[in-house]
């Protein structure tokens, strides 16, 4: 094993909204199951805020409860469930420096990115989460667990990178977010019922299921079909069911249906019709974490709606499309994807409120839209109200009123991508007479998946993407709390990249470095970060 120091500088958070910066933090000597890696770069996130703010309400945060047995878990240095301080930070890129004896899939000298997110170790109401029940980036050194890091289909969530470093550390860390835009397009929807859930038709008249022409899986029928009347819906335990079919306009009753629906679940409304007459109280977060679909019809066959799924949440030829909250990090990624995507008669009108954000937005991606033939403006709704409709619509902000103001702004066969997080819990009344009307679709995606990653990761290696566009300011380990602040408070465009191994460099956004680090900025291109910047910085800030 290499020599290290016995400290390290790490970001703990301790509490709700009680982060410190650690200068003695111990670094573990691997377990015999463990890797020990050294973090190269790591990328913040507004997801990050998510759990400064829940702490151990956080449903990443909570106890793992299947996946990994009690005493393996027990074993598990790293794993801080619960009220137990964690260190943040998901967005990452490491080398392997030491592994257990009993470590048969990682090697020593494997450079390494993360995926954070494994589903496989089920939490209640998520799962387990590298920089959440598991400790994260944002300290030099970090210790994992071989156990918990081999998927339920054998792959590995340290996803292999180039080993000589051709590609900079930043726009390696980076992969992990632009893999989460990606997976919000390539996602796959159900359009059937679930195979072995458990379906409940809702209705105040008799139903024969045999005659109602629902579509089945190929994998087979549900488990269970049960015909019951609108009073009995309240006698289902909540989020117990997977699909749901409502014959009827009762807003009392959708918003117990509301409830019960399970993970992934879809609740098909069959208005016959009639009009619900008022909006109704959707759970707007559940569409994104728990990935619950809404879909109707205003006609009597229940078949008709299910038509209305798109296959994918990909953008199509001559969409209209409308980015919400465009001019901050995961904005911009959503917009340069989109111009780059080579759909035929693409329009994108990216939305801000705030000029500075808008003008470094336009500084990236209008050369890329003009290449590409695609039509882009910029808008500032604090100066300009926008009165326009819309074929696809992302939301990049965790407000349940833009979801209600999407429906409005929908267009027929309308996509209304739910990308930013809003907390699970939270519900928000949607007027669904205008989006069954309109047969639009709302979805959203948590996280990404590790062909997601590898997607992105090509991208970057051949050259195809540069993440770096992306980037907005760098620090070491003194500006990560700062960086923090900057990310929830929306003062920078941008990504923030952290470099750990540097204790004393404070937060920089790229357009200060010359005060700070003249050689540094000399190497931008184009005011932009690039690897040549990176290997300047870590030379002339390197910690003595």
């Amino acid at each position: 094993m290499t020599t290290l120091p016995s400290t390290q500088y790490a970001v703990q958070l301790v509490g709700p909204s009680q982060l410190k910066l650690n200068p003695a933090k111990s670094i573990p000597t691997p377990r015999p199951h463990e890797v020990l890696i050294k973090i190269e770069a790591v990328g913040l996130c507004f997801s990050d805020l998510k759990l400064l703010k829940q702490f151990n309400a956080h449903p990443r945060k909570t106890d793992v409860q299947a996946g990994l047995n009690p005493t393996v878990l027990s074993e598990i240095q790293g794993y801080v469930p619960n009220d137990k301080p964690t260190v943040p930070g998901h967005e990452v890129v490491a080398r392997i420096i030491a592994v257990g004896p009993l470590v048969k899939q990682h090697k020593i000298g494997e450079r390494v990115i993360i995926q954070a997110d494994w589903r496989d170790l089920r939490t209640n109401g998520s799962n387990g989460a590298f920089g959440y029940n598991f400790e994260g980036g944002l300290q030099e050194y970090c210790v994992l667990d071989e156990r918990a890091l081999i998927s339920s289909k054998g792959e590995r969530y340290l996803i292999l990178v180039d080993g000589n470093a051709s590609k900079g550390s930043s726009a390696v860390a980076l992969v992990e977010p632009w893999a989460c835009v990606e997976d919000s397009y390539v996602t796959r929807e159900r359009n059937t019922l679930k195979a072995d859930g458990k379906a409940v038709i809702v209705s105040d008249t008799p139903v024969n299921p045999e005659s109602l022409n629902l579509p089945f899986a190929k994998a087979g029928r549900p488990a269970e079909i049960r015909v019951i009347r609108p009073q009995e819906a309240a006698t289902f335990a909540n989020e117990s069911i997977d699909d749901i079919i409502y014959f009827g306009h009762d807003k009392a009753t959708l918003d117990i249906l509301n409830d019960k629906l399970a993970k992934c679940a879809i609740i098909n409304i069959v208005l016959n019709g009639q009009k619900i007459g008022s909006p109704v109280s959707v759970g707007v977060g559940r569409v994104h974490y728990g990935m619950t679909r809404w879909i109707g019809t205003t006609g009597s066959n229940p078949a008709d709606s299910y038509k209305n799924i798109p296959a994918t949440g990909e953008l199509r030829p001559r969409d209209k499309v409308l980015v919400v909250g465009a001019g901050g990090p995961m904005g911009q990624m959503h917009v340069i994807r989109n111009v780059c995507s080579g759909l035929a008669d693409l329009e994108v009108v990216a939305t801000d409120m705030d000029d500075a954000r808008l003008a470094s937005l336009s500084r990236k991606a209008l050369p890329m839209a003009n290449a590409n033939k695609v039509t882009l403006r910029m808008i500032n709704t604090a100066k300009e109200k926008l009165t326009e409709m819309f074929s696809y619509i992302a939301l990049m902000a965790p407000i349940g009123a833009l979801v209600a103001d999407a429906v409005v702004k929908s267009s027929e066969g309308a996509i209304i991508n739910i990308f930013a997080g809003i907390p699970a819990p939270v519900k928000h009344d949607i007027d669904l007479d205008t989006y069954i009307a309109r047969r639009a679709f709302m979805f959203g995606t948590s996280g990404s998946e590790i062909e997601d990653m590898k997607i992105v990761l090509r991208k970057v290696e051949s050259g195809q993407l540069d993440t770096n566009t992306s980037v907005d300011a760098i620090s070491g380990m003194a500006g990560a709390i700062d960086g923090l602040a900057a990310t929830e408070n929306r003062t920078l465009a941008g990504k923030i990249i952290v470099y750990p191994m540097l204790h004393n460099v404070p937060l920089i956004p790229l357009t200060e470095l010359p005060k700070h680090y003249p050689t540094v900025a000399a190497k931008l291109h184009d005011g932009q970060w690039t690897k040549a910047a990176e290997e300047e910085l870590l030379k002339v800030a390197a910690t003595k």
